[in-house]
């Protein structure tokens, strides 16, 4: 199993022939604005087999974005209708959304993360890992406590393992 974040991201989904369950997964290039975006974004977790989000689906959470190379690009619809995507860039009322700033880098329908289609696999373009203590935050939610909702991808990946 593996989780790729951010460069990760980008080397495993040009490693997706090697990875049963990744055929569908983008290419990331260059962001739309042309430029390295660095902020906190707003993401939606969506239904998908990912260990690392399991008993996540329909949280909105803020998370870290730090990229130059992170807009999701698909060589065909039926390429994109494949992917199993597992988070979503979203507006402030909770829409996966193409809009910048909102979308930080222009993947469509704000598509962020995917995950082959047992779960093992994922590969996520903002940073979670950036933000799994709220003091790492530069915002979040009132009385959120010591771990943010990202600390919950490596208690995923550790239930996991068994």
């Amino acid at each position: 199993f593996a989780l790729g974040v951010c460069n990760g991201c980008q080397m495993m989904s040009r490693l997706k022939v090697l990875i049963p369950g990744a055929r569908h997964w983008p290419r990331f290039e260059r962001n739309a604005s042309e430029q390295y975006e660095v902020r906190l974004v707003q993401v939606q977790v969506t239904p998908s087999a990912s260990l690392f989000f399991a008993g996540m689906a329909g949280s909105v959470v803020p998370v870290a974005n730090a990229h130059g190379e992170g807009r999701a690009v698909f060589d065909s619809t039926a390429q994109q209708a494949g992917a199993t995507v597992a988070m979503h860039y979203v507006d402030s009322l909770h829409r996966p959304t193409d809009v910048y700033p909102y979308n930080p880098n222009g993947s469509p329908a704000g598509q962020c993360a995917f995950t082959t289609d047992d779960g093992r696999f994922t590969i996520v373009m903002p940073h979670p890992e950036r933000v799994f203590r709220t003091v790492q935050m530069s915002w979040q939610p009132p009385r959120l406590g010591e771990d943010s909702p990202w600390m919950r991808i490596f208690r995923n990946a550790r239930r996991w393992v068994g």
